[in-house]
């Protein structure tokens, strides 16, 4: 699956550390939100909810603030007039971002969102610029298990999944959308530890870094776009190479 490069498998494992922070609840009680307005607070009819769900409660989320974040998106409680925004752009080299927003305030968000692009040098683009070379997919992380490649390649085709990596912590599971929840549950079944599940969009072509600035400038964008409030994921299109990455990590 193009665009799984080691800089993506770096952000998973970040976003442990991430986790610790109090704008993974901002974050997750938005789409807890955002999902029970859109397909209602039912989570056996609502596989959006019942992802958030699940994402919360691995977040160690309390069931109160859970309930009371649905029922704000059911209209059972007062809450914010969220609003879901795909924005595109590019960053150093020519490469492509997607970047996935709820805000109660678009036009002070897309002000802020051009302001970070245009710190390192990238552009705020125009919708479909680069949309075209990403792929909405549900990705499933596992916990590493001792199967062979051969072997998990069958649990894959027979859960109804397209694709898989393996690395050292963890096998990425790829699937399309509307078999995300299928998918989950057959590994669920056959007893492999989901570390966690969600959708990305991924890229259908990457582009190679092989500049160790430019490399740090996309870094540092990434990382701006994930700091500001109202964005829930950044999506990009490079790769790092294992020398350019030692490059970055030594300086």
């Amino acid at each position: 699956m193009a665009g799984h490069s080691k800089w993506a498998n770096i952000k998973h494992r970040k976003a442990a550390t991430d986790a610790k922070r109090g704008k993974v609840f901002t974050r997750l009680a938005k789409e807890l939100t955002v999902a029970a307005r859109v397909g209602g607070g039912d989570l056996a009819a609502n596989p959006r909810l019942r992802l958030a769900v699940q994402s919360a409660r691995a977040a160690n989320m309390s069931s109160d603030t859970i309930k009371r974040n649905i029922q704000k998106g059911t209209g059972e409680l007062e809450g914010e007039n969220y609003e879901e925004l795909l924005y595109e752009g590019y960053g150093p080299s020519g490469v492509a971002l997607l970047i996935e927003v709820v805000t109660d305030n678009k036009n002070r968000t897309v002000a802020d969102i051009r302001n970070i692009f245009s710190k390192v040098g990238g552009n705020l683009g125009e919708s479909g610029s680069v949309a075209w070379n990403f792929a909405r997919k549900g990705v499933i992380y596992l916990a590493t298990a001792s199967n062979s490649e051969d072997t998990m390649l069958e649990y894959v085709l027979e859960s109804g999944a397209e694709d898989m990596q393996i690395h050292d912590d963890s096998v990425v599971i790829y699937c399309p959308p509307d078999g995300f929840a299928q998918c989950i549950r057959y590994f669920e079944e056959h007893n492999f530890e989901v570390k966690e599940s969600k959708f990305e969009f991924i890229p259908g072509t990457t582009v190679d870094i092989r500049d160790p600035g430019d490399a740090r400038k996309l870094i540092k964008l990434v990382d701006l776009l994930e700091d500001h409030d109202d964005v829930q994921n950044v999506f990009a299109n490079f790769e790092l190479a294992d020398d350019i990455m030692e490059a970055i990590e030594n300086n």
